[in-house]
């Protein structure tokens, strides 16, 4: 493969200089069954100009250095590589007719080995207890390093309060840091950034090194009923603040980490894992409460933020939810809010999408819509042959896959120091 066509590599420069500054699964184990495992886009523009920001975590490699690893680790891989690099799935995607696993032994090596996807994304089915997630994460990270492949994100969603998946079973003997809504109401900044920091601390040790957290909306409680408790605020500037220094602790512990859920679903009724949901805001209403808690993450250097599955009538003109718009992901996002960091899809195994599309038509979408990770699909394997297909079909560039392969793979250089 040549080098990197001029457009990817002027983005790429823009985004180091920048950085320089749910699912419930049932069944049984991985060693118990045999392996294998359409958006238009808008006119609709933004008048605010946005802050520029992207996260980085680990410090000390100049921007000239990262930039020269990732360049040269892209122009090595193909298509079928970085294809799969965009991918966040659960571990049971990577394997055949397993609905629980609990181990990384030989099918799970050779899932990833077929499939060498950017991360995997672990829930509370997966993890038994201190020992077994030890071991049961080593051997993934053992797995990708003993195939030469990149990395692999290492995620889970942990909240604190009501979404946890470790800080609710006993046998991993930490303290659950608590609902959001109470450290927001407590107005403790300092609380809020020791909150992330306790989190980062049991996590690592484990083997994590990627928190879907903190949530970012803001809630309006005479309206939504799933996020009155992960939510820190009904008001902005609060929710704002905690949000904040929740990034900022994070980051201090060098855990990535996650602002959620874009531009904001804190005032819909409903739960997105279920159906869709819809607020009737227009931009302007967004910009001046559901948007702030984002730009704080953004100024705080958040390294990803994700697109909640949120209908948007007054904004999105057709009628496609936020993740599979450009309207929502390239011109709010991105150029508006000025953020260039990683942008990943709430699952897309949810109601919201899994309802109304078929998995190849919500990863091309994302992407088409300028996402960089479409998280979780329903048949991850259809996904991921959709997205090759939509390449060879020009729906897609390869290098609109390489933007994004570049911003991943960036964030996993600062953050773990290699690839």
């Amino acid at each position: 493969m040549g080098s990197l066509s001029e457009f990817t590599r002027r983005r790429f420069v823009w985004l180091s200089a920048v950085a320089a500054g749910t699912l419930a699964l049932g069944g049984c184990s991985d060693e118990e069954a045999s392996e294998a495992p359409a958006t238009p886009a808008s006119s609709t523009t933004f008048d605010e100009p946005g802050q520029s920001g992207e996260g980085e975590g680990a410090e000390g490699a100049s921007t000239t250095d990262v930039q020269a690893v990732v360049d040269e680790r892209v122009q090595a891989m193909t298509l079928e590589q970085k294809v799969a690099q965009l991918f966040v799935v659960a571990p049971e995607a990577l394997v055949e007719d397993v609905a629980q696993v609990t181990q990384a032994g030989e099918m799970t090596h050779a899932g990833i080995t077929a499939y060498p996807v950017g991360g995997i994304v672990y829930f509370a089915q997966n993890l038994l207890d201190p020992d077994q997630t030890t071991t049961m994460l080593a051997n993934v990270k053992q797995f990708y390093a003993e195939d030469g492949s990149v990395a692999p994100f290492i995620a889970v969603d942990e909240e604190g309060g009501t979404v946890v998946r470790i800080a609710d079973n006993e046998v991993f003997g930490v303290q659950d840091v608590g609902n959001a809504s109470d450290i927001g109401a407590a107005g403790d900044t300092e609380a809020a950034k020791q909150a992330a920091e306790s989190i980062a601390d049991y996590l690592t040790p484990l083997g994590f090194n990627l928190d879907f957290a903190p949530v970012a909306d803001v809630v309006d409680p005479l309206r939504s009923d799933t996020m009155g408790l992960r939510s820190f605020s009904s008001d902005a500037p609060v929710a704002a603040d905690m949000v904040r220094a929740e990034v900022e602790g994070f980051r201090a512990k060098n855990m990535l980490c996650c602002a959620k859920h874009f531009p904001g679903i804190g005032a819909a009724a409903g739960d997105s894992h279920d159906d869709s949901i819809t607020i009737e805001k227009t931009i302007d209403e967004l910009q001046e409460t559901d948007l702030v808690p984002f730009k704080a993450a953004i100024e705080a250097g958040v390294p990803m933020i994700m697109v909640g599955h949120l209908n948007l009538p007054n904004v999105i003109s057709d009628g496609v939810p936020a993740p599979l718009s450009s309207v929502v992901v390239q011109d709010l996002l991105r150029d508006t809010l000025g953020y260039t960091g990683i942008i990943v899809t709430d699952s897309l195994s949810m109601g919201a999408i899994a309802n109304y599309y078929t998995p190849t038509q919500a990863a091309v979408g994302a992407l088409k819509a300028g996402c960089d990770i479409p998280l979780m699909p329903e048949r991850f394997g259809e996904a991921y042959q959709g997205v090759l297909d939509a390449v060879a079909a020009g729906e897609l560039t390869e290098e609109r896959i390489d933007e994004s392969v570049i911003r991943i793979l960036t964030a996993k250089q600062q953050y773990f120091g290699t690839l």
